[in-house]
């Protein structure tokens, strides 16, 4: 089968779903095309992400996320006899349509919905949920799929084998990427004070960051400094393609207050440490609760752009005392690290889950769409987008005339 992906396509997670679904698909015998949407930026050069079967999208100053130019696109399709595509993170719902149009099985891979926009998935032909919290959001779908998710197993490995002593100090290992606050870093950095006032020292905390934390949190500016200053904290600031970072800790720490997938908790695992999560889906859904830990959520909030799900926080005393077993108990932890990958390699091996692929592409038929659906689909573009659904062309000009007049006078 000729199956089209429709991606963000560089270093990111999204990409790396993308690029996962592209070699499982592959490997099954399934030619597989990629049309890198672009967005914040595009790998083009770069030889890991420009490869032969990547189609770049035009760069479009536009207003409207995940947008696409029509034209390049309907060729790609035709040029590719493209029978099935695959959205990933899709917002611009016209692209989805323009593809029902031709005829071609059209496949959403599951992450971001919001309370207004979860009914019009009803447009797509299959749904592929990859955790047991989206799969629960979409079951009146007749042609959900639940796909668990899993890691590349043979890519994320343990490096990290150290033997730990009482006196050694234990590393906290976290990912905060470009979003901290969704990723809970300002927890872990809330954790490590808790520690220190306990009188707890043999630990340190290492975050690896896209971001500059002092401007994302002024407010824990203090706090900050204050664990650089004791040895407590290292922060790591750049892009790491994978496997990243994770040989730096000893154990993963990730309170996040909300995941599409949470790739990182499964990557964790499968390089041998233990993670400690938010006790909340699908966080919770990936970890083994005799070498990992869940943290309880205290509160709960919706976030401002309507996502179907809430934000969870959690309880930073509960948090810093998870640390602290893993900090006190030495053979348990290496232990743990042991017993972490095993369950890894047993239930996170994303090329095991991959017959689960085939099952569901075998299960492919055309859903017709609801007209109301598709009434509903278009206001929602309108509502969203404006003038750029009736003028893209124009809407895009005024648009980067207004980025590059904002980057020259307003810096």
């Amino acid at each position: 089968m000729k199956i089209g992906i429709v991606t963000t396509w560089f270093e990111r997670g999204a990409a790396y779903v993308s690029r996962q679904f592209m070699e499982t698909l592959q490997s099954l015998g399934h030619e597989v095309y990629i049309y890198a949407r672009g967005g914040e930026e595009f790998a083009k050069g770069i030889s890991k992400w420009d490869l032969e079967n990547v189609t770049w999208n035009k760069f479009l100053y536009s207003p409207v996320p995940t947008d696409i130019d029509r034209v390049k696109f309907e060729n790609w399709l035709d040029a590719n006899e493209i029978e099935a595509v695959i959205f990933n993170e899709q917002q611009y719902w016209q692209p989805v349509l323009w593809v029902k149009n031709k005829k071609i099985f059209t496949i959403a891979y599951i992450d971001y919905y919001t309370d207004v926009t979860v009914k019009l998935f009803d447009v797509y032909d299959q749904l592929w949920c990859n955790t047991k919290r989206h799969a629960s959001a979409f079951e009146w779908h007749d042609g959900m799929q639940y796909l668990p998710w899993g890691t590349n197993v043979d890519l994320f490995k343990p490096q990290n084998t150290i033997i730990k002593k009482n006196e050694d100090k234990v590393v906290f290992f976290h990912s905060a990427g470009l979003n901290p606050y969704r990723k809970g870093s300002d927890f872990v950095i809330l954790a490590g004070i808790e520690l220190l006032k306990q009188g707890v020292t043999n630990f340190k905390i290492v975050i690896h960051t896209q971001t500059d934390l002092l401007k994302f949190f002024p407010e824990l500016k203090g706090s900050i400094k204050n664990l650089i200053e004791t040895g407590s904290l290292e922060i790591v600031k750049g892009t790491v393609s994978a496997p990243g970072l994770y040989h730096l800790g000893d154990v993963y720490i990730y309170p996040s207050r909300l995941e599409g997938i949470g790739l990182t908790i499964a990557e964790a695992m499968s390089c041998g440490l233990p993670v400690i999560v938010t006790n909340e889906e699908p966080m919770n859904e990936f970890v083994d609760l005799n070498t990992c830990s869940v943290v309880n959520v205290t509160e709960r909030k919706k976030r401002k752009d309507g996502y179907y799900w809430p934000m969870a926080f959690v309880d930073i005393v509960e948090l810093s005392s998870s640390m602290i077993k893993y900090i006190r108990n030495p053979e348990f932890l290496q232990e743990a690290k042991i017993n972490v990958r095993g369950y890894a390699l047993n239930n996170l091996d994303f090329n095991k889950n991959k017959v689960n692929i085939q099952i569901a592409l075998d299960k492919l038929f055309e859903r017709k769409i609801n007209i109301k659906v598709l009434s509903k689909v278009d206001e929602i573009d309108r509502m969203f987008t404006k003038y750029y659904f009736l003028m893209p062309k124009l809407s895009r000009k005024l648009f980067g005339f207004l980025i590059t007049i904002k980057r020259k006078f307003f810096r």
